[in-house]
């Protein structure tokens, strides 16, 4: 049996900053995660940035037995608390979030720029839709969140991004998932951030204010939802689906965005990124994902 094989038909371990050795499935065992790339909210190898999981490492059976790994009805769970390491010094959130690698783990293709690794809009110039490894993108996740935080500033207090498209600087797409202490029910709404001008917010479900009340028709914790982003030219449709409910759908135009000029490539990236930076350190965001798919 290859050495691969064999660590993935095995219940793998990780070492948590207690020192403490806990088993851990990795969550390789059920998905394709070859295609990805994660960040987690520890920095054990001492570079001052939150530790980075390459496409190999990543499928060969990476765990973590308090951030990421696979629970016991087959979930891959994204944990990140208010305090632990950041990507980097412009980042001042913690997360637990894969990055799209559409090169799966061929590292003859960088990891930015319009290349094999990333893709681009179907208005973007006819040399970058040669050059880029895909053109337009679709992502569907069905997931669960677990926990929020309830600690903090208000402005900041529940919410998380479960969902992105990430271009150079900027993103196209934020989805969010935010539940106030007072409420049982949850709220989901997504940001636009054009290249120029402010940034536009859409509510799907219930409201992403601070005072919000407990929304009509939210999502509870726990509860199991779907969500799927899909860009085609510059057409952004967010649609969040849920057993025996309508599905609810929302169009933004980014033809004013800036996306589809010269240079501008994009990738998606799915899990937690925690929005509270203010709360107990120990205070933490969490959602367990059972199904994640890519298509261009």
């Amino acid at each position: 049996m290859k050495r691969g094989l064999l660590i993935k038909s095995l219940l793998l371990v990780s070492v948590v900053s207690s020192n403490a050795v806990i088993a851990a499935e990795a969550p390789s065992t059920k998905f394709d995660l070859l295609g990805w790339t994660l960040s987690v909210p520890v920095d054990e190898d001492g570079d001052g940035k939150s530790d980075q999981i390459k496409e190999k490492q990543l499928d060969a059976g990476y765990v973590s037995s308090e951030f990421f790994y696979l629970n016991d009805d087959g979930g891959m769970v994204f944990k990140s608390p208010v305090e632990g390491a950041k990507t980097s010094k412009n980042t001042t959130y913690t997360r637990s979030e894969l990055r799209e690698m559409i090169r799966r783990g061929d590292t003859s293709y960088k990891t930015k720029g319009v290349g094999g690794n990333n893709w681009v809009f179907s208005t973007a110039p006819e040399k970058d839709l040669e050059n880029a490894g895909a053109v337009d993108g679709s992502m569907e996740a069905t997931l669960a969140i677990n926990h929020v935080t309830t600690t903090g500033k208000a402005y900041q207090i529940g919410r998380v991004i479960i969902g992105q498209i990430h271009a150079n600087d900027d993103e196209p797409v934020r989805i969010y998932y935010r539940k106030l202490p007072g409420n049982a029910l949850g709220s989901i709404y997504y940001a636009h951030e054009p290249r120029v001008n402010e940034e536009v917010y859409v509510e799907l479900i219930g409201s992403r204010s601070d005072r919000a009340e407990n929304p009509k028709d939210g999502v509870a914790l726990d509860e199991k939802f779907s969500y799927r982003i899909d860009v085609v030219g510059n057409k952004l449709t967010v649609t969040i689906m849920r057993p025996s409910k309508a599905d609810i759908v929302k169009v933004t135009d980014m033809s004013a965005s800036g996306y589809d000029e010269g240079g501008q490539y994009m990738y998606f990236k799915a899990g937690v990124y925690n929005q509270n930076k203010s709360g107990e350190p120990d205070d933490y965001a969490q959602a367990t994902f059972y199904d994640l798919k890519v298509m261009h």
